[in-house]
Order: C-alpha cells, then structure tokens, then sequence
C-alpha cells in the first residue's frame, strides 16, 4: 500500500498548495482519500471519518451507492462520451423539466460556474442589458463576473464590487451591483434605480447557510417582474436537496432562470441551466448568425455517465419518505448540536435548514453576509479541525447531510462535537 505521507508529499510538488482547491482539513490532519462508501470515507491508512463534506454536496445519498454504480456500469458498456444527444441525457432533462417549477427546457454544462455563467449569458442575450445585481456573500462559482463580494474583508458600501481573486479585470467592477441579501428595502431601492442596465438578479435563494427572511425570496420576484428584469436562483446546493423541485418548491418562490448541478448527476460532474423556451430558445444552433444567439457548447455537456448517474440518484429521490428521512435526521443534529452549544455556554448558534447547516460561533442573528463576518472565523476553523482530530468531517462553513447518515452516525457526530467545543477557548455568550 502506498505510504500516505509520501502521497501528501508528492501532491505538494505537483498540485498548488498540494490541493485540489482550497478545502484544508488542518496541519498535521491532511489525508489521502482511498475509498468513500455510505456516509463514511476511508484515508490510505484504513482510518475512516464520517462524512459531511458529502464532496461538496453531490453526494446527497452517499458514497458508492449500488443504484448509481449500477447505472453507470451499464452505462459504460455502451461507452462513455459522444458529443451527441442521447437517452440519459434526453430523460434527466424530461425529469428536470417534469420536478423544476421554472424548467421548459434545459441546457447542460460540466459544473455549476459553468451553468451560472451561461445562466447570465443568456439572460443578457434576452433582456438586451449588460449589468448584474448579486448579494454581498452569495458564491455562484468562479467566472469574473459573480466571483465579486463573496468573502469581502471591508465591503464597500452597496451596491459597489469587491473583487474576490487576483486576475478579474477592473472593467468588470462596472458591470456588477451588489445588494444586501434579506434586506428587501434596499434590494428594492437598487432594483428600482438601475432596472434599466440590469441583464438579470442572481441569488443563492438559502445563501450559503442562511436562510431567506419571511417574504424576502417573495419581494425579490414581485421586483424583478415589476421591472421585467430576470431572476436567476443558483440551486446548484439547494437543487434536489431542500425538495425534490429544489428551493423553489420549498420556499415556493419560482424564478426566471436556474442553475443545477451537484445533487442532480449523483456524484459526477455534469450541471445545468433551467428555463422557458422564451429565454432558453437563444441557445438553439438554427439562431447561429443573429444576434440572438448565445453560443455555448462543451465536450462533456450531457456525458452519458453522467445523466445515467443523475437519473438514477433522482430514482432513489423519488422513493416514498426520502425526504422527510432527510430532514427529519438534519432537525436531530441540529437540535443536538444546539443543545450542545447552549450548555457549553459559548456566544454560538446552529444556523441554516436541516439538509445543509453549520455551528457560527456568534450570539447576534445570523440574517446576512455581515453578521457571518463578524462571527469568530477563528472558532469555527478550530472546531472543525477538532472534528477531524475526532474523525469527523466537514466544511469550515457547513455540514451537508445525506440519506444514509443514521442515528448511531448522529449519536457518534454530536459526542465528537460536545468533545470538540470542550477544548475551544471559552468565549461566553452575551448575559
């Protein structure tokens, strides 16, 4: 068997930072993914850790399960890539048209930057207008246009972007607002001023864990159709996740536009874009030569294995009380961990929905990009590296939960925790 430090050593020569991105699991804590199966992943030393990084959250009914790997072995006999159409790809889009609220017709990319790009793409190929508005903290991928005010060290005062990475173009800070995510006075105020320069609204609608006020979600629409201005919801976490029509249908708002991705290829790297013909028609090829023509295209757009993958994830999905199952085994973490929390007496809280939540070590509400801000970052990335230490893992901002996380799996997560918050300095909450 290979040595594990000897991997982590020739990762360090020949990846950035010896990573794939930037998820760390802490010094001295760094391990090699063997194998994942159900809710558990293995490193190359046999240790096993119960899982809610779920891999970003793709892996919504857990490692290897038999349906998916059934699926794609079929799949894989018959081969694997073709740049054409064919019948996986074909019925996951009838199934995601048939479960989305907002879907007629689907355009699929390899990941969720890709599916929130081309969402923008389009929405300024129908609405004839540059300019975007996003909310200060939402993360919708990588591309220079929405990677803008996700983690801003001092914001700058609404609706002015702050550059998130090296290497995005200066001219893109004029193409982009940014608004204050549950404030629906000020949203509305931007919306009302700049609607005429606006190509779309994009929003993570549960944005990262925090979930929308009462009637924000429902304000936002009732502005953006005011102003005929689209509204793109980024489901790429909430997709198949918070319900089965996604957020959604669960928050029982429908946008104009969304992006899917994770939950929906069940582990495999496919996403997409869902929308009315009215707007998804500019992607059509018969277009190319007009100036409504939104040219996207990509090798592995509707790989095989991928929507195989896909259909049979959403199989399992459909299935009687998944669910409730879901989300009855989140609200027992949660409660638990709030529980936990509460008697350590620390200025901490559990906050978001019970598919996908997080431990902020802060005592003021938790409404926007700024209350997370001036939680205590330091605290949570101790406390999740104590959950390694205890073979726990997660997310320094959220825990995903999966279908087949059991109640021994939560019994075993909330003593590592109460562990975990034992050894944190002991910032007390407010009297």
């Amino acid at each position: 068997m290979t040595d594990q430090n000897e991997l982590l050593a020739r990762a360090a020569r020949v990846l950035p930072g010896g990573l794939l991105g930037s998820h760390r699991s802490g010094p001295g804590l760094e391990f090699v993914v063997r194998e994942g199966r159900g809710a558990y992943l293995f490193d190359m030393n046999g240790r096993r850790y119960l899982d809610y990084l779920l891999g970003s959250g793709p892996m919504l009914l857990g490692h290897a399960h038999p349906a998916v790997v059934d699926a794609v072995q079929r799949q894989m006999a018959r081969g694997t890539s073709y740049f054409i159409v064919n019948e996986p790809a074909i019925r996951l889009a009838e199934e995601i048209v048939a479960a989305v609220p907002c879907a007629e017709q689907v355009r699929y990319t390899a990941s969720g930057s890709e599916a929130t790009f081309f969402a923008l793409r389009v929405a300024r190929a129908y609405r004839k207008r540059d300019k975007i508005m996003k909310f200060e903290g939402g993360f919708h991928g990588t591309h220079d246009y929405v990677l803008m005010s996700v983690v801003p060290r001092s914001p700058k005062a609404f609706p002015a972007p702050m550059a998130d990475s090296a290497g995005i173009p200066h001219v893109i800070d004029g193409e982009v607002l940014i608004a204050p995510y549950n404030d629906l006075a000020t949203t509305e105020a931007l919306i009302d001023t700049h609607h005429d320069e606006l190509a779309a609204v994009i929003i993570e609608p549960y944005q990262r864990t925090i979930p929308p006020a009462p009637g924000f979600l429902e304000g936002l629409r009732r502005a953006t159709q005011r102003h005929g201005v689209p509204l793109v919801f980024d489901e790429i976490v909430t997709g198949f996740r918070f319900a089965y029509g996604g957020a959604q249908e669960f928050y029982k708002v429908v946008p104009d536009l969304a992006a899917f991705g994770k939950v929906v290829a069940g582990g495999f790297p496919l996403a997409c874009i869902a929308g009315p013909t009215a707007i998804m028609r500019h992607f059509d090829a018969a277009l190319d030569g007009t100036p409504d023509y939104v040219w996207q295209a990509g090798t592995f757009n509707g790989n095989a294995i991928a929507a195989a993958a896909g259909l049979a994830t959403l199989a399992e999905l459909r299935k009687p009380g998944a669910y409730d199952t879901l989300h009855g085994t989140g609200r027992r973490l949660m409660a638990g961990l709030t529980e936990l929390v509460g008697k350590a007496g620390l200025a901490a809280q559990v906050v978001g929905e019970p598919v996908c939540f997080d431990v902020l070590f802060t005592d003021e509400p938790v409404v926007d990009y700024r209350a997370v801000q001036r939680a205590d970052a330091a605290l949570s990335k101790t406390f999740t590296t104590e959950l390694v230490k205890r073979g726990v893992v997660k997310n320094n901002q959220k825990m995903y939960m999966s279908l087949v996380h059991s109640p021994a799996d939560v019994a075993t997560t909330l003593q590592a925790c109460e562990d975990a918050l034992k050894v944190l300095p002991k910032k007390k909450a407010k009297a």
